[in-house]
């Protein structure tokens, strides 16, 4: 029998679930990761960002996500609604779909609680997935309870997910734990994908460039965690469980 002890690469991103260019970003790096040999030793883990944590939960029932943008910039309602246009060009790019026109603006606190509890249960990715399309393609709200409960159901976590995520303040702890680790490595922008600890890519780039930084990164973490393999002679032996044979 081979014994092999892998150990896996670990690329952070901090992201915001209702910034356009993270859903982007992520498909770009996953393109790129087809692409890479050493995908099976890579993890992805989630951290949360919150562009805007001032924005109430009900604030899509007075503005809509382009008078938004427009107030924030101090832009017109048509110029905020071209760049939109552009924004949704690029996500077609990526082969992701945007309806900005139902996109409905709430605080994402309550999602990225939501995703610290399922990072425990090695959901992180699943959960920014099924928030991005619900916010970006859906047109949901990603602080309505049961909007988060059906995302909850939809990637397999128990009933009482959602309450544990919102009621549980270690979740939140953890949210802003994040935020602050991100102002302490000087995360201007999300997304910001961080490989190892050492390479860091910035926004929405191509796959080349996410691509490019994995094979760099990678390179230089094997050298430092070869591969454990060892050849096991089998023989009579007793396990933890209390088997012996």
């Amino acid at each position: 029998m081979e014994l092999n002890n892998e150990k896996k690469m670990v690329v952070e991103v901090w992201s915001d679930v209702m910034c356009p260019f993270c859903y982007i970003g992520k498909r770009n790096y996953e393109q790129a990761l087809t692409q890479f040999e050493g995908k099976d030793n890579i993890e992805i883990v989630w951290k949360s960002f919150q562009l805007d944590p001032t924005i109430e939960e009900d604030a899509g029932a007075h503005e809509n996500i382009y008078q938004y943008l427009a107030t924030r910039k101090g832009i017109s309602y048509e110029q905020s609604a071209e760049m939109h246009q552009h924004v949704i060009q690029l996500a077609q790019q990526a082969g992701l779909t945007y309806d900005f026109e139902k996109a409905v603006m709430t605080n994402s606190f309550k999602a990225h609680r939501l995703i610290q509890l399922a990072k425990t249960k090695g959901l992180g990715d699943a959960a920014e997935e099924q928030i991005f399309r619900a916010y970006f393609t859906e047109g949901k709200n990603v602080s309505d309870v049961p909007t988060l409960e059906g995302i909850a159901q939809a990637i397999g976590l128990p009933e009482e997910a959602v309450t544990e995520a919102l009621t549980n303040e270690d979740y939140a702890r953890k949210v802003s734990e994040d935020i602050e680790q991100a102002q302490q490595i000087g995360v201007n922008g999300v997304p910001f994908f961080v490989f190892d600890r050492k390479y860091a890519v910035s926004g929405a780039q191509a796959p080349e460039a996410f691509l490019q930084t994995l094979e760099k990164s990678f390179t230089e973490w094997r050298s430092n965690h070869p591969v454990l393999s060892i050849e096991v002679t089998e023989g009579p032996s007793c396990t933890p469980e209390g088997t012996c044979d």
